[in-house]
């Protein structure tokens, strides 16, 4: 399903809404709620599986939302490498992954979780926190964090 104009401008503001807010000192992105939100509304819309990570500051503060990789309607290759440089490169304290499902089931395949430790086990040697993975389907979003996953 393709969005009207309309609907991405409408995304769009909303996405800027919710960054000017993360960056405020008094709404950090540690309340998984808030964080699926941000999340859905950036990544539920689309028809392609995308990865992108949250850049947080020593207050857990958005630095950035960056999309990192993008795939086809199953699956996107992530590469540890590749998310260690953009991290070291934005100078981020902590992080949050997300990924869409665009199948619009949200909950996590082996795969998902298996990727999910080798890049918390990368950014550990960093010394960056991994404070969520959300994955993002068409109705809801679902926290490795709020499941005990991390």
């Amino acid at each position: 399903m393709e969005l009207t104009k309309d609907q991405q401008q409408t995304i769009d503001l909303a996405l800027s809404i919710l960054e000017g807010l993360y960056k405020r000192e008094s709404l950090q992105a540690t309340d998984p709620e808030r964080v699926k939100q941000y999340c859905r509304l950036n990544l539920a819309h689309l028809e392609h599986e995308v990865f992108g990570i949250l850049l947080l500051d020593q207050k857990h503060r958005l630095i950035s939302f960056e999309s990192l990789f993008r795939g086809t309607i199953d699956g996107a290759s992530v590469y540890p490498r590749e998310v260690a440089k953009i991290v070291l490169q934005a100078n981020a304290a902590a992080v949050i992954f997300s990924h869409n499902h665009p199948s619009g089931i949200a909950e996590p395949s082996r795969a998902d979780i298996a990727m999910t430790n080798r890049l918390v086990e990368v950014l550990r040697l960093l010394e960056v926190r991994v404070l969520d993975h959300i994955i993002v389907g068409a109705d809801y979003a679902y926290s490795f964090a709020q499941h005990g996953k991390l």
